[in-house]
C-alpha cells in the first residue's frame, strides 16, 4: 500500500490551524464586544466620579414627612429608581446646586419609573419655602422631606457633610453615592438612570472614590 500523498498528509495541520484561528477570532471577537459593553454601562458612571458603586448594599427604610405634612416611605418608591439628594439651607453649595436638581427633575418626570426626592435637616417647610422658591422661582419640583433630627440623613445614612446624592434601583439597592455638589444637568446623569432602569448596572466597585473589580481600570480611566 503506498504512503499517503504530501497534500494528505499536510490537510491535519491545516485543519488544526484553521480550528485555532477561528478560535482565535472568536475569542478577539467576545473579548472586544466585551469590553464595548463594559465601555457603554460604565461610562456615563464613572465620569461623575461616585464616592461609591456597588450592588451590595440595600438602603435603610423611613419615612419622613414633605412640605404639606404628608408622610413619605422609601418602601413606596420600590420598583422605581430613586435619585435623593441630602441638604440644608446652610450648605452653600447645596442651594447652588439645587437649580440643577429642579431640571433633572423635569427632565425625570415623564419616566413614571423613576423618582426624585430631597431630603432636608432643616426644621419643616417654614425654613425653606421662601428660600426655595427664590433659588427655583417656582415651587420644587420634586418632594421635600423634613429629617431635623437627622435621624435618618445622619444615623442610617451616615451622611454628615452635604450636598449628598444617592441612586437606588428598583430593589432597593444602592447603586451610587455622590458626595458634593454635580452638574445634574449633565446627560450622564440620565444615561446612569436609564442603564439601572432597563436592569444594567457598571460592575464596578468604588468605595471612598477608588474604583475596584471588573470595570476598575476603565472606570479609572474615564474619570481622569
Amino acid at each position: 500500500m503506498s504512503d499517503p500523498s504530501p497534500a494528505k498528509a499536510l490537510l491535519p495541520a491545516v485543519q488544526i490551524a484553521f480550528i485555532a484561528a477561528a478560535a482565535a477570532a472568536v475569542f478577539s471577537f467576545v473579548t472586544v464586544t466585551k469590553e464595548g459593553e463594559l465601555r457603554r454601562r460604565c461610562t456615563a458612571l464613572c465620569s461623575l466620579r461616585p464616592e461609591y458603586a456597588g450592588a451590595d448594599r440595600k438602603a435603610p427604610d423611613f419615612a419622613l414627612k414633605d412640605m404639606n405634612g404628608k408622610e413619605l416611605r422609601l418602601s413606596e418608591l420600590r420598583g422605581k429608581v430613586v435619585v435623593m439628594n441630602f441638604w440644608t439651607k446652610t450648605c452653600n453649595p447645596c442651594l447652588k446646586e439645587m437649580p440643577a436638581i429642579a431640571e433633572l427633575a423635569k427632565v425625570l418626570r415623564p419616566k413614571k419609573d423613576v423618582a426624585l426626592i430631597t431630603v432636608s435637616t432643616d426644621e419643616g417647610p417654614h425654613e425653606v419655602k421662601d428660600l426655595l422658591h427664590s433659588l427655583l422661582g417656582e415651587e420644587p419640583p420634586f418632594p421635600v422631606l423634613f429629617d431635623p433630627d437627622s435621624k435618618v440623613v445622619g444615623g442610617q445614612f451616615g451622611t454628615h457633610l452635604y450636598p449628598e446624592t444617592w441612586v437606588i434601583d428598583q430593589r432597593g439597592i444602592i447603586r451610587a453615592r455622590f458626595d458634593g455638589a454635580r452638574d445634574w444637568t449633565s446627560a450622564a446623569v440620565v444615561e446612569v438612570v436609564e442603564h439601572i432602569r432597563g436592569g444594567g448596572y457598571c460592575p464596578v466597585e468604588i468605595k471612598d472614590g477608588k474604583p475596584r473589580g471588573e470595570a476598575a481600570a476603565l472606570c479609572a480611566a474615564s474619570s481622569g
